[in-house]
């Protein structure tokens, strides 16, 4: 564990060619915009690992698995592989609502919103392709607002896609500032933090094209904190899954 300003950072893999760390919420992935911005997780990291830079970016809000290269080959090879969608991601997010089935794709084109930045919005005419696959893991019933686990996997990687895809669907993630209810039921008493952790990677080795596959378990809160009486978790049928 290293300590950063938004929690600690746990080194999950650490080769000569790359570190795959578990990054707490609250901290950047990439270099900061401003000064007063706390420091990201290469920074945090360059005393005792060295020069890095993230090959791919998590939302400052979103914890979860970040891979980071040690070298110039090793970043040039990491790239290709997510351009080449050779890296295979995994999330999990808590949303409000429940869906109306299992699982599900979602295909809806993305672009930046020039009125409101830094949200992107759904645009069928400028939007870049963007795709999610989505999994109901858990569900809950009880409390005056249902609830729900799902199991993400975004195909492509566009900013914020998750976030608006979801809130698309009727169900944003709690927590969240931009696209959700934040400020209309409250949540923020209770939920100062995204509900959207990056649990599992699977990618290719820069240097021998090993697979390497990483898991990172949810923080401790993002099961805890779905509502003051810690509403009960129901698992779907798995003859649903």
């Amino acid at each position: 564990m290293i300590p950063s300003g938004g929690g600690s950072i746990r080194v999950v893999f650490v080769d000569a060619d790359l570190i795959v760390v578990d990054k707490p919420a609250g901290v950047p992935s990439v270099p900061a915009r401003t000064p007063l911005d706390p420091p990201c997780v290469a920074t945090v990291l360059r005393p005792e690992f060295g020069p890095l830079e993230a090959v791919h970016r998590l939302d400052r809000d979103t914890s979860g698995l970040l891979v980071l290269a040690r070298s110039t080959p090793a970043r040039a090879a990491l790239g290709r592989s997510f351009e080449a969608r050779a890296v295979q991601k995994r999330y999990e997010a808590i949303v409000h609502g429940q869906p109306d089935r299992p699982a599900g794709i979602v295909h809806l084109p993305l672009a930046s919103d020039p009125q409101r930045p830094p949200r992107s919005r759904v645009d069928p005419i400028h939007g870049r392709p963007a795709t999610t696959r989505w999994q109901l893991l858990a569900a809950s019933q009880a409390g005056a607002q249902p609830w729900s686990l799902l199991e993400l996997e975004p195909v492509t990687g566009r900013s914020h896609q998750l976030r608006v895809h979801l809130a698309w669907l009727g169900m944003p993630i709690v927590g969240d500032r931009l696209y959700g209810r934040w400020e209309r039921d409250g949540i923020g008493c209770s939920n100062p933090r995204l509900a959207l952790h990056a649990k599992w990677l699977e990618f290719p080795h820069p240097r021998d094209g090993r697979p390497i596959e990483v898991r990172a378990i949810s923080p401790d809160w993002f099961g805890a904190h779905t509502s003051p009486e810690r509403e009960r978790w129901d698992s779907p049928p798995t003859d649903h899954l």
